[in-house]
């Protein structure tokens, strides 16, 4: 579609969105207060339906005792407030009309109980898990295991997320999950993704959204779906706020550290969250390749042990302003960015064997690299209520910046079998790269009495990237160009998009549809020089990303719920995965771009049933075409590393995630999934066509000693996975930690230890390249001690948190 005949199209049904139905009919309200509220006492007002008892709203008062409940639909309620030291209270019963009415309630006077108690708490196992109609929420503050932590620690906690050893993340099986960061892309790939994730302390987040068919409103980006990582922010009338202090031992220490804190005065609501971490970890790498000539007869092999050595550290910060601007109106600015100094030292120790596994020459590489990764963002936002019914718009903008300057070098020295030096080569190397986004979007809501809510928006993002990759051969301290390598790449890309949802809920069924229009224009250029031509591509195409959700509860006590959802989904190729130069990683194992790359497009449905809102059993079933994953390529002595599509990815299985209270002191979290996997194409000449089941099981046990203490002892097992081209080897481990509560609930002192047996350490088979085949083992410093504390103070009354963010994808894609 030409781009501004779309424009018009798409600002035609955002301007007859935002106009329809307008003057139609409204949902009720019930407005009320309670009387002589004492400072610092917030009571929680529920309003219940008076045919069940069943809670319908949940909300807490403003400091004056006022409340209200709005977008009710035609029916009979009563109010419940439960409050310590007072007697419950239940309104009478209140019955709302099919018209739209403003109901005001007398004011409620809270009645002491007769006699004073001392403070009780009222402890329980929080849950580690939420299911929502479109989405799992993950609180990770209820895994003693997670405290002390990083996000991506979390990460491989969360249930069906996966984290392999290149740091790919994948969800229930599937690869190309996008992680937003409070609804914002992180625009990052692979390793810078994983690093970046290592940086944030586990403290710092509220929840974890697993989102794996995203509603319209999201971007389609996203084979497998969207993780969704909510940081801590609520705007509070007063200060509040928590401090989380740590330090890890494994082979190598670690500490995360973080402070995030809260002001809210009058009008404004100011927040911070920083971030201080130093993770220094290694992993122990061997690689045996094994060639063979075209009769199938083996012909040489090659064994190689890799240790690399990682020192990270930095720190990143998120501060931000609301202003609200009346009752209805609310602007907002936030700052964030980080800085992520990295060095790392890979040692390789090589050894080339003939066909009589003798060793022909040893080779010795030393490859230390020098990083300094550093990103900043700046996004502005607004929301205007139209009216108390529901009506609302949203606009937001973003700018976002990441720069990397890498520099670091390669020495390999060979050597006879019997450790005569032969020769030494030197490669040094400078890899600097920018990418600047910008993106805006716009939301509208519209509630429609007794039709249910349309939802509408249209988001567009610009997107530029500059790689300057500069290498040079290094002879008697003397440097030349090395034109092979050295490569300068330019890529630029163009999304717009636009989307409606329409969602409805009556007494016992749900319903959620949307549709999601997105067009994508995007050109790179790679310039030349001596040895490499100059050369372009220029792609743009259009499609439409339909979704839909059903919720059935089968009874007012919510025993029994049946769901479905189904979507469409993109996974565009990561910016730097287009480029299509090429650079050693080591002396035999080389990376390289695609610039033929096509998107992945996939169809996903679910089919779940959830049992007392506490276990839900899900089937799924999953295809994908062009799917993207990295393939491996023999060329004489050297591999070839790079990105490529897979013909068709099908997958189907269960899944199980649940919350099992076994006693009062004991409770089980558990998820497990049996999936089947198949592909069917061809790479580089050889098929692959194969299918094989795969099983996960996670339990986590949780224990309430006494009230002060708690403990935990949980692991998982997962079975040989297909992925590609690998074949990963079965892993397991298991972890346990101990918490106490001090102060009141204010203080909290953890001890954990992660794969106590040290078994999680990944490994597999390289399979279908043409005439040799390939295996791996890792070894990771997995087995770590943790010890944190972490300290919370609150002063004010909670308030609803605002979302915001403009972008929806494109950080998921930055290498």
């Amino acid at each position: 579609m030409p781009k501004a005949h779309w424009t018009k199209a798409g600002a035609a049904t955002i301007a007859y969105l935002l106009l329809v139905h307008i003057t139609w009919g409204q949902q009720s309200q019930i407005k009320g207060k309670i009387a002589h509220i004492e400072e610092h006492s917030f009571p929680v007002i529920h309003l219940m339906a008076a045919a069940d008892s069943g809670m319908v709203k949940a909300t807490v008062c403003e400091i004056d005792g006022s409340f209200t409940f709005d977008r009710l639909n035609k029916g009979l309620y009563f109010i419940s407030v439960r409050e310590m030291g007072y007697q419950p209270y239940n309104s009478n019963v209140i019955s709302l009309p099919d018209s739209a009415v403003e109901f005001n309630l007398p004011d409620i006077f809270l009645t002491r109980t007769s006699q004073e108690i001392k403070e009780v708490q009222v402890r329980s196992i929080r849950p580690f898990v939420q299911r929502k109609i479109d989405r799992i929420i993950v609180d990770p503050s209820a895994l003693i295991s997670n405290s002390g932590s990083t996000v991506l620690d979390v990460l491989q906690k969360a249930p069906g997320v996966m984290v392999d050893n290149n740091d790919n993340i994948s969800m229930k099986g599937k690869p190309g999950v996008m992680v937003f960061i409070d609804d914002k892309p992180t625009y990052l790939a692979s390793s810078d993704l994983a690093n970046y994730l290592r940086s944030l302390p586990s403290d710092a987040v509220e929840s974890v959204e697993l989102i794996s068919n995203p509603p319209a409103r999201y971007d389609a980006a996203g084979n497998a779906g969207i993780i969704n990582i909510r940081l801590k922010k609520n705007a509070t009338k007063g200060i509040n706020g928590g401090i989380n202090l740590s330090y890890g031992q494994g082979k190598y220490a670690r500490t995360n550290n973080s402070l995030n804190i809260n002001y809210r005065i009058n009008k404004f609501n100011f927040f911070a969250n920083i971030g201080l971490n130093q993770n220094n970890s290694y992993q122990d790498l061997t690689i045996n390749r094994y060639y063979y000539n075209t009769e199938g007869a083996y012909k040489s092999g090659f064994k190689q042990n890799s240790y690399i050595k990682r020192n990270m550290g930095g720190a990143n910060a998120r501060v931000g302003m609301d202003y609200y601007m009346s009752d209805r109106s609310v602007a907002g600015i936030t700052l964030a960015g980080f800085y992520n100094p990295q060095k790392s030292t890979i040692t390789n120790y090589a050894d080339i064997q003939n066909a009589y596994d003798q060793t022909e020459m040893l080779i010795q590489s030393l490859s230390p690299s020098d990083r300094r990764w550093k990103n900043g963002a700046v996004n502005a936002n607004y929301s205007l209520k139209l009216d108390n019914k529901g009506r609302e718009i949203t606009a937001n903008a973003d700018y976002i910046t990441y720069n990397s300057k890498q520099g670091q070098s390669l020495e390999n020295r060979s050597y006879s079998p019997a450790g005569q030096f032969l020769e030494k080569s030197l490669l040094r190397s400078s890899l600097p790269s920018d990418i600047v986004i910008l993106s805006a979007k716009v939301d509208y809501s519209h509630p429609i009495a007794g039709i249910g809510k349309i939802d509408a928006g249209a988001k567009f993002s610009n997107v530029k990237t500059n790689n300057d990759a500069q290498f040079f051969d290094v002879v008697n301290g003397i440097s030349t160009p090395n034109n092979e390598f050295s490569n300068k790449f330019r890529y630029k890309e163009n999304i717009g998009a636009g989307y409606v949802n329409y969602s409805k809920e009556w007494k016992k069924f749900s319903l959620q549809l949307g549709l999601r229009l997105e067009h994508t224009q995007a050109e790179g250029h790679q310039l030349g020089n001596t040895q490499a031509k100059d050369s372009s591509f220029h792609f743009q195409y259009t499609s439409l990303f339909p979704t839909l959700f059903l919720l059935y509860k089968a009874d007012s006590a919510l025993n029994h719920q049946f769901g479905f959802a189904f979507g469409r989904r993109i996974e565009r190729p990561d910016y730097q995965d287009l480029n299509p130069f090429t650079y050693p990683m080591d002396r035999y194992t080389f990376y390289a771009g695609n610039p033929f790359l096509q998107p992945t497009f996939s169809y996903n449905l679910e089919l779940s049933y959830t049992y007392k809102n506490a276990i839900t059993t899900t089937f799924e079933y999953g295809i994908a075409h062009n799917l993207i994953q990295e393939t491996n390529e023999q060329r004489g002595t050297i591999y070839y590393s790079r990105p490529g599509n897979f013909g068709r990815q099908q997958m189907y299985g269960f899944s199980l995630n649940g919350s099992l209270p076994i006693v009062r002191w004991w409770t089980l979290q558990l998820y497990a999934e049996c999936k089947n996997v198949s592909l069917n194409t061809t790479i580089y000449g050889q098929p692959l066509v194969e299918a094989r089941w795969f099983g996960h099981i996670g339990p986590v046990n949780q224990f309430l000693i006494s009230e002060k203490w708690s403990a935990e002892i949980g692991g998982f097992y997962q079975t040989a996975v297909l992925s590609g081209q690998f074949l990963t080897i079965p892993v397991w481990q298991a972890h346990a930690g101990l918490a106490y509560r001090m102060w009141k609930g204010q203080g909290t002192i953890k001890l954990n230890l992660s794969d106590i047996f040290y078994t999680n350490q990944p490994g597999g088979d390289i399979r279908n390249i043409a005439q040799s085949k390939a295996n791996w083992l890792s070894y990771l410093d997995t087995r770590v001690a943790t010890l944190s504390f972490s300290y919370r103070f609150n002063k004010g009354k909670g308030l609803q948190a605002r979302q915001t963010g403009a972008s929806d994808t494109e950080k998921g894609r930055v290498r």
